[in-house]
């Protein structure tokens, strides 16, 4: 008998970012029939977004956020779905719902932490996310980096280690990136490194943009791609402006989440060079981008931000760097983009560290299991 959920989420297509594929992906792949979210509301693009999917969605007027309006739309929701067990999207700020949830609805809540719980934590935040999670039945954790980051502020009564994971059919070495390549104004003969990220300054495309002229000199048949939208990119493309075009840089903007396996497989290294910011409340959870990268076969280069290192799990199919030091990056830059046979030989190793740890059906295996688990226990009490 299916269990049957109720997910509770403020991240949640059309939307883009990592949180939100995340979500999206547990909800395609953990009890989906018998599956009711309640997320944010949005333009019309949300209705095209919804339909395509076998779970129901409940789209509030705007954000789901910890509100009394919230906690009346989802009790009224589940009076009608009766859900064996509530998800949050994410542990905090939505974990302030559970205590009501437990207590109008007599069900067990679960919620996911990302990292951003691991960032408030470690910046002095972390007797917020104790408040967050005191009346959660179980927490999950995206990596090591995390779990070591929330032990002690973590309440809920179970904590498991579950980490975003990558769809090993569709990224994958054998998708066609040359249509990519086309559209970007990128040469099929050109070694191109790329960056597929939000603009935003823990991600480091502003590294990347001062290492590359140094890269450019040495290697006139290398390209930079810097993919993604945010609050950044005026700023980046006014950077690459200045640069100009014997650069070699294109600020290509953001693509949909269907082009994002042509889109590594335009790349023949992605480069993202994250590093903490804020004391340590800006920080790279995991990086779901690393792992799609390496399923794709394209090494990677990493920054040394929380969990970040974890994704490179051999050296023959990537290498990390402190994100904040402009020379490492440039010589680990210099290093792959000079040597064809290192990014030839890290396609079987990169795609074999992933798919030992991170295929999504391993990763729903998981998550299904604890929610049992958590299920069984309710039933006990």
């Amino acid at each position: 008998m299916s269990t049957r959920l109720l997910w509770v989420t403020n991240d949640l297509p059309p939307r883009t970012g990592g949180i939100q594929q995340f979500v999206v992906n547990l909800l395609r792949r953990v009890h989906p029939d018998t599956s009711v979210v309640v997320g944010p509301g949005g333009p019309v693009s949300v209705e095209r977004s919804d339909a395509g999917e076998r779970h129901r969605t409940v789209r509030a007027p705007g954000a789901v956020l910890p509100t009394s309006a919230t906690l009346r739309l989802v009790v009224d929701v589940a009076r009608t779905h009766r859900p064996d067990v509530i998800v949050l999207g994410a542990a905090w700020p939505l974990g302030e719902l559970a205590g009501a949830l437990r207590a109008r609805l007599g069900v067990p809540v679960v919620a996911l932490t990302h990292g951003l719980e691991a960032g408030m934590a470690g910046a002095g935040f972390g007797h917020l996310i104790a408040r967050a999670t005191r009346n959660l039945d179980a927490a999950t954790t995206i990596s090591a980096f995390s779990a070591e980051r929330l032990a002690g502020h973590l309440q809920a009564r179970r904590v498991r280690e579950l980490p975003p994971g990558v769809d090993l059919e569709r990224f994958t070495p054998h998708v066609d990136g040359r249509p990519i390549r086309r559209r970007l104004g990128l040469p099929e003969d050109a070694v191109v490194v790329g960056c597929v990220s939000r603009l935003v300054p823990r991600k480091g495309q502003d590294v990347l943009l001062a290492a590359w002229p140094a890269v450019a000199r040495r290697h006139p048949e290398a390209w930079l791609a810097l993919v993604g939208e945010g609050p950044l990119e005026r700023r980046l493309r006014a950077r690459v402006d200045a640069l100009g075009a014997d650069a070699r840089v294109r600020v290509a903007g953001p693509v949909g989440w269907e082009e994002l396996p042509a889109t590594y497989a335009a790349l023949d290294l992605f480069a993202m060079p994250c590093r903490t910011r804020w004391a340590g409340l800006d920080v790279e959870g995991l990086g779901i981008v690393y792992l799609e990268a390496q399923a794709s076969g394209v090494p990677v280069i990493a920054g040394r931000s929380g969990g970040a290192p974890e994704t490179v799990r051999d050296p023959r199919a990537g290498a990390t760097v402190d994100g904040r030091d402009v020379r490492a990056v440039t010589t680990s830059l210099l290093h792959w983009v000079g040597d064809a046979d290192a990014r030839r030989a890290a396609r079987d190793p990169a795609r074999r560290s992933v798919a030992g740890s991170y295929g999504w059906g391993a990763i729903a295996a998981r998550c299904t299991a604890l929610l049992d688990e958590v299920r069984a226990a309710a039933r006990d009490r």
